[in-house]
């Protein structure tokens, strides 16, 4: 070797480990593409400067609120006792949340129809139908009856994420999907209809929607909700072609995970936590480049198996972009868990079990998503 060269080389690889530190961000722009993983739920059907819903967007500078209109948290179980008493007052609240943002925010809800339905008609929105009527009925036009008047009436309120439509199949025996009547068929082509169908709709309307719950939870034999579910013995590939076949049609933004184990595609890991089934499956194989979300990542399916920083970690490194956290089931409401969130998210990506990459990539997807909006 060239003796001149010596000094030069051994000083750059002394100073390599600090040129790689320097690749992360300033710590205000890590916490702020950190913050805008998180969509997250809170307490009350108003808000002012000092609430936790204010603390959450205009502070912390979340991507997403989740809205409910049951508190499951405090007891009561009684509808009116979160988010939503009546649409002139879930508009004031939506517009609200959206002054305090300096960015398009995202707000949810849960809108398929039927048995889960967040607007409902007490507090003045019009009367809904299950997915498994239209399939059933399996009418073009009366499905787009009732996607358009639900539609129009989560975009009024200022919702403009519904976390709708359930591509999964239909089993009468699934206590969590088919026995609520969540989904359209058992047949993915009449899944495919109407669920295109019921995102024309949104789409008319300056919605998004979530195509949930990727790779299929509607065989599923247990509740998610209540402990880890393994679908292995009756899932079948055919579960996957719903979001294909919506996928190759340009109508899906977002695709919500489901918390089951599915041994067939990841022998390790749930579907939320599991790089085969997010990265290699739906990213790579399926060719979907838009947002992945989690289900609640507060949910028994995953919190009876991992800790928190254990399931943020797996699930951002599988590539989910979203992280739901609704603050509103029986793990209980904590005020500043966003901000803790927040701060796990950070020390993951510092202490080298997350790249900032991975985080930054989530980032510039939702931006993406937001730029799509109706504010």
């Amino acid at each position: 070797m060239n003796k001149r060269l010596i000094v030069p080389v051994i000083a750059l690889l002394a100073f390599l480990p600090l040129w790689g530190q320097s690749q992360l961000p300033s710590d205000s722009l890590l916490r702020r593409e950190a913050a805008r993983m998180l969509m997250v739920g809170f307490r009350g059907d108003k808000i002012d400067d000092n609430s936790d819903a204010a603390r959450y967007v205009r502070d912390l500078h979340v991507g997403g609120i989740v809205l409910f209109d049951i508190d499951l948290t405090s007891g009561s179980r009684k509808i009116g006792t979160r988010n939503v008493t009546s649409k002139k007052q879930l508009t004031l609240l939506t517009t609200q949340l959206q002054n305090y943002a300096d960015e398009p925010l995202i707000i949810a809800a849960d809108q398929e129809g039927g048995m889960v339905c967040r607007l409902k008609t007490q507090y003045g929105y019009q009367p809904t139908v299950n997915a498994l009527h239209l399939g059933n009925v399996d009418n073009r036009d009366t499905t787009l009856y009732y996607a358009m008047r639900l539609a129009k009436e989560v975009a009024e309120s200022g919702v403009n994420l519904n976390l709708a439509p359930v591509l999964d199949i239909h089993r009468d025996d699934s206590p969590h999907i088919g026995h609520f009547k969540r989904c359209f068929s058992s047949d993915v082509d009449v899944i495919t209809r109407h669920a295109g169908w019921m995102i024309d709709a949104h789409y008319k309307y300056g919605v998004m929607c979530a195509v949930k719950h990727f790779p299929g939870h509607g065989s599923a034999l247990g509740d998610s909700h209540e402990g880890m579910v393994d679908v292995t013995s009756t899932w079948q590939p055919h579960e996957l072609v719903p979001f294909t076949n919506l996928i190759n049609k340009n109508k899906v933004d977002v695709v919500m995970t489901a918390h089951i184990y599915n041994r067939r595609l990841d022998n390790d890991y749930p579907a939320t936590l599991s790089h085969k089934i997010i990265t290699e499956l739906l990213r790579e194989q399926m060719d979907y480049d838009g947002v992945v979300m989690t289900d609640d990542m507060y949910m028994e399916g995953i919190l009876s198996q991992y800790s928190v920083p254990e399931a943020f970690a797996l699930a951002i490194n599988a590539g989910a972009d979203i992280l739901l956290v609704g603050n509103n089931i029986d793990t209980g409401f904590e005020a500043d868990r966003p901000f803790k969130l927040v701060n796990i998210i950070v020390d993951l990506v510092k202490t080298g079990k997350v790249p900032y990459e991975r985080v930054h990539e989530s980032s510039e997807r939702i931006l993406h998503l937001k730029n799509k909006l109706k504010r």
